[in-house]
Parts: C-alpha cells; structure tokens; sequence
C-alpha cells in the first residue's frame, strides 16, 4: 500500500474485502484523508464444506462499509481484484490450489509473477481495449512482443 500510495498523484477510491489489516494498511499510506475507501462485506451460506468441495458457499448479503474519505457506494466493488486473480491463476499454475507447479525460492516466485503481469500488460492485446492495458493507460505506444518482454526483463538483471 505505502509503494501504491507513493506512485499515485490523483485521489482514489479503494475497495477491498473485509480483511481488517487492510484498514491499517491504507490508512498508514495514505492517511485518514487521503483517500476514499470502503469495505465490501459479503456474508455466505451456512453450508458445511465437506471433503472434496471445491466451490464457495453462495452469497446470501453484501454490505459496503465506509472507511475513509467519501467513497461512493455504486463504485464500491472487489470485482475487478477478483477478476484479476482469476487471471493470473489462469496464467501462471504457481497460483491455482493443489498443483506442483509451486516455487521453492521466494526470488524464482517474485520473477515469474513479474513476468506473468507484465506479459498481461504489455505482451496481450485485450478484446475489450482493442490493445494492451499498458498502451490504453499511455505506459507503452506499441504492442510489445514476447522478444522485447524477455530482452527488456534480461536488461534490467544484468549488473
């Protein structure tokens, strides 16, 4: 959060779950006043999880609590984080549950999530954007190929 709250330059508007640190960790990056942040809520079915459940209970309410600022309770969504897990567990088997394709060194895990993310954003043209996340947000003027992805990833390692 400190390392989000640094790189930004606009107010935001923040959602996350129900996790409790993250109302520490937003408000000792971005201070009490320095952002608009809500927490979704969502309660679930009591339904035991028995041996061999792999789907999640259904949700049977959703409350959106303020925390900071003034967030705007239409916005206030864990969707597109959601989404985005998805995405990376469909790219990268270290992240889908019960595989062996773990890493067994903290670096190895970091330099394959850096890959992943920056394929996802530099490499892959998007339907929806008709080009590349980092080219609709102004970061990149060109679809970068998977050559410039592993030349550029091998330039910023080397001494």
């Amino acid at each position: 959060m400190a390392d989000l709250a640094k790189r930004l330059t606009v107010r935001v508007q923040l959602s996350t779950d129900g996790l409790r640190s993250y109302i520490t960790a937003i408000g000792e990056s971005f201070g009490t006043t320095g952002v608009d942040y809500a927490q979704m809520i969502k309660s679930y079915e009591a339904e035991a999880a028995g041996p061999g459940r792999y789907s999640p209970p259904k949700v049977t309410e959703v409350a959106k609590l303020p925390i900071f600022g003034a967030p705007r309770e239409e916005l206030v969504s864990t969707s597109y984080a959601e989404r985005m897990n998805l995405n990376v567990r469909m790219m990268s088997r270290r992240y889908t549950r019960l595989s062996n394709a773990f890493s067994k060194k903290l670096e190895n895990h970091v330099a394959s999530t850096a890959l992943t993310l920056a394929a996802y954003n530099f490499v892959r043209t998007h339907k929806t954007l008709r080009c590349s996340p980092a080219m609709a947000a102004g970061v990149s003027k060109t679809l970068w190929s998977t050559e410039d992805l592993v030349e550029t990833a091998l330039d910023g390692a080397r001494p």
